[in-house]
């Protein structure tokens, strides 16, 4: 991976290409031009400053620095502190259309494209029913025991995200795919994770061992799984994480609703305080795609801050998944000024390989492998 250094940062460079906007077939998020106007972009790295047809790009920039490619999801719901809360339920498609509810590509006669909608029905049905199995466990066993379930439920969503980095380690190790992004942001969506579990096990979820086992062997299994399916259709597993990260909002959704003056005057756990609050929040910021960085910043004063957040970091989630259902879709809110490198041939980036799903991978490379590329 090439490293571009300016006078104020490191920009990582290697193996990171932004699609051209006009080759992009699904919704962008756009950002109006007041926030555009009162924001500095960062500075410009030597490799563009050393290529003239780089750097005059730069004037660009502004236009689309935070064009970060997510869907933007329904907002009706009560007001928070951070933003509007939103309908898990606009994440369901609608019958007849595309990932993102919009026609499919090739238009409504082509066989192609029914074939694949008809993949999509099966695979999603197939998710839906797996995660209503595991509510109904979960409800069976925690309807009165709302930390255990949170931690055994903050156990299970770290899972996913360790699943696909290790899917696309297997495929970096074997030449096939090389895109620093993804690998970034599912890295930050594990680590948000964790600190739900910690806030968990700092509330004494954690207290029994027979929810430490069947939240452990729930996970192991969930692991498994997750990396079949990943390795099988990358869009069906982010579309069961979808489906994992609704739940979750729901469930904090309704104990925020039904608990709300309680948990107001209880303290907020150290851990949530430290988390939300102080040190390096570019982590913080990274998996959130659907939003620029430094644009959220919780206030924690009590308890119920802290669900408040838990649950939106759960729609952030949620809309991330989302967008990588379509391939390619996926970008870290901080490669925005990676833009200017597009038509970059100093030689600063490196070309990078791509493929979906285990199946294609092995195609692209016997019909075209690693060692043939220029």
């Amino acid at each position: 991976m090439a490293a571009c250094v300016s006078s104020s940062m490191v920009t990582l460079t290697g193996g990171v290409s932004i699609p051209s906007p006009n080759s992009l077939k699904t919704k962008g998020l756009g950002f109006s031009s007041p926030f555009l106007n009162s924001f500095n972009p960062i500075p410009l790295n030597f490799c563009v400053l050393n290529n003239p047809s780089a750097a005059s790009s730069r004037s660009k920039i502004s236009r689309r620095l935070f064009r970060v490619q997510s869907t933007v999801l329904k907002e009706n719901e009560e007001k928070v502190v951070v933003e509007e809360s939103f309908d898990p339920k606009s994440f369901r498609e609608k019958e007849g259309e595309g990932t993102f509810g919009e026609p499919p590509v090739g238009g409504d006669d082509s066989p192609s494209s029914g074939f694949e909608q008809r993949i999509i029905k099966f695979e999603q049905s197939i998710n839906m029913l797996l995660t209503d199995s595991v509510v109904k466990i979960l409800d069976t066993f925690y309807h009165d025991r709302n930390y255990a379930r949170f931690f055994v439920l903050e156990t299970v969503a770290r899972v996913p995200y360790f699943a696909f980095m290790s899917v696309l380690h297997m495929y970096e190790t074997f030449g096939w795919w090389r895109r620093a992004d993804y690998l970034k942001v599912h890295f930050a969506e594990s680590w948000n994770e964790m600190h739900h579990l910690l806030i968990m096990e700092e509330l004494g979820g954690n207290a029994w061992w027979v929810d430490r086992f069947l939240a452990q062997h729930i996970a192991t299994f969930y692991y498994f799984m997750t990396v079949f399916m990943y390795a099988l259709s990358p869009r069906m597993a982010y579309h069961f994480s979808e489906c994992v990260e609704s739940h979750a909002f729901e469930t904090y959704d309704k104990f925020i609703k039904d608990e709300g003056d309680e948990l107001k005057k209880l303290p907020a756990p150290t851990v949530a305080v430290k988390y939300y609050t102080s040190g390096d929040m570019y982590l913080f910021d990274e998996f959130q795609t659907s939003r620029p960085p430094n644009s959220r910043r919780p206030k924690i004063k009590n308890l119920y801050d802290v669900f408040l957040n838990i649950r939106d970091d759960e729609a952030e989630h949620c809309k991330t998944m989302k967008a990588c259902q379509t391939h390619g879709n996926l970008r870290s809110p901080h490669s925005y000024a990676a833009e200017a490198l597009e038509d970059d041939d100093s030689g600063c980036v490196l070309p990078q390989a791509d493929c979906e799903g285990i199946v294609d991978c092995i195609k692209k490379s016997v019909a075209d492998p690693p060692a043939n590329k220029k």
